[in-house]
Order: structure tokens, then C-alpha cells, then sequence
């Protein structure tokens, strides 16, 4: 659940006429993109823009094989982000989304009967920091589900290392598991120095289970019965790294719900990760399962295909 963005990239900083892509993205979907991907019956809770922009965005979640039933249209404006994408994947933002039609997501967007009886219900920082309705509809989903994912998903622009801090400290007790980045989150919302210590941090707030991803290096993942630590996987190769911690996320948590153990998930998750990355924009290149499971045993190499 949360916000959809139009995304506009490019391959050089943005100017007039300079060439670009549109796509669709924003964390919720491309979380969403994976899970479905991952194999899990999944659903997305958003609110479009009533036009034909948001009927086209509609049409591009449904190719993603994502139920659309639970989409809300109203008369507003659909948040946009730019983003350029060096040769290495770094990128850089700007936004266009105050006051955006996503944002009007509120408590009576939640379906009682539909969050109760979900797997898992994944959620994150963006969607709590860009409304007080729509963080009010996020904490009501996490009361009503036995599976509640929270991802910090920390971004300055939007919110306070302050409030982030106290939001993770209000969500870690509801939450099945929690999946903050290090060094940058933990450090800056848990004062962690290391994967280990944000971990115990969030353990002792009262989540269920922590994956601390630590980029290119692995997943530190903690819970009841379980400490692992998770190696990366290499990523074939980089065009942009927009939507590798969705896809992370959207697959470690679809698998669970699937029956695979935590350590198992975070393994399938972390190939997603490293293969998301070879395609531009957030869900420019999502690879099924079976390439997943291929590229977490090592055996990817011929088996990929690409498209934007």
C-alpha cells in the first residue's frame, strides 16, 4: 500500500529537450511488481488520479500481474518524479508530488475484511510521511494483519530523521518484520554502528524480525530462532538502482508467505535485488521467479532477458 508515481527518466541530467522515458513506479508498486513476480497473490492499495492517465496507470499495474480491485480514483494530481541514472546506477531525484491524489489515501481505504485475512501486508515510511491520512491508514492495516513489513524507507525530504525515528520506535512492535538499510537508516534512526546492533535495537522495540540489507555486502537478518547473515548476490550488471530494496522487500515477503524460511526468503530477495537493477526505472525490468531462484544458485549467466 501507498503512493504511485509517474516517473520520468533520463540518461543525462535533465534540460530541455532532453530525451526521456516515462514508467510508472514508486516503492508501494514496485514492492507489489516483486511480490507478484515472487509468486504471491498480491494486491495493491492506492489512490489514482480519475483520468486517463490514472486508467493508464491502472492498465500498467495490472500487466505487472497485480490485482487492481482494491484501487481508488479521485479527482487530483498523480505525484511525478524525475530521475537520472549515471552509468554506474547512481541516481538523482526531484518530485513533483505535494498535495498529490496518492496522498488522500486514508483509513476508509482499507478493506477490514481483505488486510485481516492477507498473508502479509507490506507498508513503508514514504507512505507514512506523506499524509497524516495516509499514515493513519497504514497504522490501520498494520493493526488488522497477522503480517505486518515495514519498511523505514527514510527520505529527508519528506520527513525529519526525528520523526522517522519515533515513527520505526511506533511501528517495530506491530511488525512481523522490519527491513532497514544500513548504514544510512540504522545509523541515522537507530544511532546503530553496526547491521547487528540495529538489529538487537529493533528486536528490543518489539519486531518479530529484522533484515538490516547492507547494499552490496549482504542482509543481516535476526529474529526468534534466527541470526544469519545473508551474502549478497552479485548483480549481473548495473543500469539503475532504482528499485532494488522494493524488490527486496516485495519477494522476501511474498516467499514468506509461501512457506519459505526467513533465511530462504531474504536469499530469494536479495536476487531479485541484484537482478532489478539491470533494467531502468523502478519496474523496468522485474525477473520472474524461476531467473530469482536461478540467479540465487548461481546459475543465471544466458538466462536473462532485459526489456524497458
Amino acid at each position: 500500500m501507498g503512493e504511485i508515481l509517474l516517473e520520468v527518466a533520463t540518461d543525462v541530467p535533465f534540460g530541455h529537450a532532453v530525451p526521456a522515458q516515462l514508467g510508472i513506479s514508486g516503492d508501494a508498486l514496485n514492492v507489489a511488481a516483486a511480490a507478484a513476480a515472487a509468486g504471491a497473490r498480491t494486491g495493491l492499495l492506492a489512490v489514482l488520479s480519475d483520468d486517463d492517465l490514472g486508467q493508464a496507470i491502472a492498465a500498467r499495474i495490472a500487466e505487472l500481474g497485480i490485482a487492481t480491485d482494491l484501487l481508488t480514483f479521485r479527482p487530483g494530481q498523480q505525484g511525478v518524479y524525475l530521475v537520472h541514472s549515471d552509468p554506474l546506477g547512481q541516481r538523482e531525484f526531484s518530485y513533483a508530488r505535494s498535495g498529490s491524489v496518492g496522498s488522500t489515501l486514508s483509513p476508509e481505504d482499507v478493506d477490514t475484511s481483505v488486510f485481516s485475512s492477507a498473508g502479509a501486508v507490506l507498508a513503508g515510511g514514504i507512505a507514512c510521511a506523506i499524509s497524516k491520512s495516509s499514515k493513519a491508514a497504514v497504522l490501520r492495516a498494520a493493526s488488522l494483519t497477522k503480517r505486518f513489513v515495514f519498511d523505514p524507507n527514510f527520505r529527508p525530504r519528506l520527513t525529519s530523521s526525528g520523526e522517522a525515528s519515533n515513527l520505526l520506535a511506533e511501528m517495530a512492535p506491530q511488525s512481523f518484520l522490519v527491513t532497514p538499510s544500513f548504514p544510512g537508516e540504522t545509523s541515522t534512526l537507530l544511532s546503530a554502528s553496526s547491521a547487528a546492533e540495529a538489529a538487537d535495537r529493533l528486536r528490543a522495540m518489539g519486531a518479530e524480525n529484522v533484515a538490516v540489507t547492507c547494499g552490496a555486502d549482504g542482509i543481516q537478518m535476526e529474529g526468534d530462532g534466527i541470526s544469519a547473515w545473508i551474502n549478497a548476490v552479485p548483480a549481473p550488471f548495473v543500469v539503475d538502482q532504482t528499485g532494488a530494496g522494493d524488490a527486496f522487500v516485495g519477494t522476501t515477503a511474498a516467499r514468506i508467505v509461501l512457506g519459505d524460511s526467513l533465511p530462504q526468503a531474504a536469499r530469494y530477495g536479495a536476487a531479485a535485488a541484484s537482478l532489478v537493477v539491470g533494467g531502468k526505472g523502478g519496474t523496468g525490468f522485474i525477473p520472474t521467479f524461476e531467473q530469482t531462484q536461478a540467479h540465487a544458485a548461481g546459475v543465471t549467466e544466458g538466462n536473462l532477458s532485459w526489456s524497458a
